[in-house]
């Protein structure tokens, strides 16, 4: 059963660190899938899945790269990298082939990487990157993988952002055939973020495994590269030589830590479908402008239905058909 959006007081909160919510959690034996888990948050989370004892598989669109990044995490071995591109369906049905022939489970799930108000770019039959990337690529690489999370009885969870708030799904055109807008098409993705997690544990939560959403919170990392230093300026996230003077903005290893909560909290034992920030369940948005919590568009059932639907016929994958 999906239990209500309000808090349930973690005893963590918006400062916790990856390594504090991990605390006395042992994942000796247990393998979590982390997307982009070499850069920015996915970085810090792949350090500390590992440091708990985990076995992390990190595909990456750019194996180089993210061998380079990981060469001084993975102290212990336990941690191997393979080649997905989440806009490219080909590839995301070719990196479930090569995991699902290991025979191996898959215990956690979280879908980590993101691209964020990006030019105006097509994928496949056209379309929209941000939806594509965040969210269609997702769908497809959990669907495709589905009999191995099955298998781990465990949980898959959804990278949000309380950028979902700018947008509900543009059902009339997702993909931004009649005029684009950057961060229109960042929230839509969010939010379709949220609505899957959403739809994926009413699914899946009699078959013991349970999926949940998250905002991060606000972090510098490489996600911005689309942004100019002048936005980032604008937008009072840097000063003009680039320093940080956002004060509400955590650090990589504070972002990292909702996931992995969500991934991992016994308090979420029994719980499933919510969309959490600062490491417990958010609160529903009840006023226009709020900074915090989520809103009604990311909750909705029926809307989580309905993207479901969408998204299976655009990838042609549904484990559930």
């Amino acid at each position: 059963m999906t239990t209500t959006q309000h808090r349930i007081g973690s005893g963590f909160g918006p400062r916790s660190t990856a390594a504090e919510v991990l605390d006395g959690i042992d994942l000796t034996g247990r393998l979590a899938v982390v997307t982009g888990g070499y850069s920015g948050l996915g970085l810090e989370t792949t350090r500390a899945l590992a440091a708990a004892g985990a076995r992390v598989v990190v595909p990456a669109r750019r194996p180089d790269v993210a061998r380079a990044a990981l060469a001084g995490v993975d102290g212990h071995g336990r941690v191997e990298i393979d080649a997905l591109d989440l806009g490219d369906l080909g590839s995301v049905e070719a990196f479930a082939d090569r995991f699902l022939a290991s025979g191996r489970d898959i215990h956690l799930m979280i879908d980590n990487a993101a691209v964020m108000a990006c030019p105006e770019t097509r994928l496949g039959p056209g379309w929209e990157a941000q939806f594509a990337t965040n969210h269609l690529g997702h769908f497809a690489l959990v669907n495709r993988l589905w009999p191995a999370v099955e298998r781990g009885a465990g949980r898959v969870v959804a990278v949000s952002s309380s950028g979902h708030r700018i947008s509900a799904i543009r059902w009339e055109d997702p993909h931004f055939e009649h005029g684009y807008d950057k961060w229109q098409a960042y929230g839509q993705a969010k939010t379709a973020n949220a609505l899957f997690a959403l739809h994926l544990d009413s699914l899946a939560a009699d078959r013991g495994v349970r999926a949940f959403s998250v905002h991060p919170g606000g972090i510098l990392t490489p996600l911005q590269r689309h942004l100019s230093r002048q936005e980032q300026v604008d937008r009072g996230w840097i000063d003009e030589d680039g320093k940080q003077i956002n004060d509400a903005f955590k650090s990589p290893e504070q972002g990292a830590a909702t996931q992995l909560w969500a991934a991992t909290s016994p308090r979420l034992d029994g719980l499933g479908g919510v969309y959490c920030e600062d490491c417990d369940i958010a609160e529903p948005v009840v006023e226009e402008g709020a900074t915090s919590g989520v809103a009604s568009w990311a909750t909705d059932p029926a809307e989580a239905a309905r993207l479901w639907t969408l998204s299976a016929q655009l990838t042609g994958v549904n484990a559930f058909a």
